[in-house]
C-alpha cells in the first residue's frame, strides 16, 4: 500500500511539472539566463522589458516607431546584437547614437548611447559598444535603449525598417522524457 502512495505522488509531481512547462510555453516566457541561439542577442543584459514595440510605418517618411524601446538603467553598458562593423558613432539631432552595419544588408542603431567603439571597428556579437544614457522621449523607464533595425532592399536599394526583435531567436523549452 505504501509503494501505491509513493508511486501516485512521483506521478502527480511529473504531472505538475508538465503543466508547469506547458504553461511556461504557452505563455512565450524564457527564463532570464537562457542561452541564446542564432546570430542576434539582447543588446542588454540582463534580457530587458520592452517598454514600446515595433510599428512599422506605411511609408518611410509616415509616423511610425522604427526600432524598440528596451528598459534600462543610466551607465548600463550596451551590447552589439550582432557581429558586424560600427559604421557610425557620434550624434544625431543632439542625442549619441552608433550604427552597426551587419552581413546581409542589415543595419542595427542604438540610442541614447555613448560611444565606447570607434567608426570602422570590427564588433561581435555581445561586444560593448557604449553605455546607456538617461533621456529617451516617450519612454517609462528612466532609460531607455532604442534598438532599431533596418535592410537594404532589393529594388531600387530601397530601406525597410523591420522589427529588431525578429532577428531574435529564443531558446525553445525543451522537456525532459517523464522516464530516465
Amino acid at each position: 500500500m505504501r509503494r501505491a502512495a509513493l508511486r501516485t505522488r512521483s506521478i502527480l509531481g511529473r504531472v505538475l511539472g508538465v503543466v508547469c512547462l506547458v504553461a511556461i510555453v504557452l505563455s512565450g516566457a524564457v527564463p532570464a539566463d537562457a542561452a541564446e541561439s542564432g546570430s542576434f542577442g539582447w543588446p542588454l543584459r540582463p534580457r530587458p522589458t520592452v517598454e514600446r514595440g515595433f510599428d512599422k510605418p506605411e511609408r518611410n517618411w509616415l509616423p511610425g516607431h522604427r526600432g524598440v524601446d528596451l528598459a534600462g538603467t543610466t551607465g548600463q553598458t550596451v551590447l552589439a546584437a550582432g557581429d558586424g562593423i560600427v559604421v557610425f558613432a557620434g550624434e544625431v539631432a543632439g542625442k549619441p547614437v552608433v550604427s552597426i552595419d551587419h552581413p546581409g544588408g542589415l543595419r542595427t542603431t542604438y540610442e541614447p548611447v555613448t560611444a565606447k567603439v570607434a567608426v570602422g571597428s570590427r564588433v561581435v556579437r555581445g561586444t560593448a559598444i557604449g553605455t546607456l544614457v538617461a533621456g529617451h522621449e516617450g519612454c517609462s523607464a528612466a532609460a531607455c535603449l532604442h534598438w532599431g533595425a533596418r535592410r537594404e532592399s532589393g529594388a531600387h536599394n530601397r530601406r525597410e525598417y523591420v522589427d529588431p526583435l525578429g532577428l531574435l531567436h529564443e531558446v525553445p523549452v525543451r522537456l525532459k522524457p517523464l522516464e530516465p
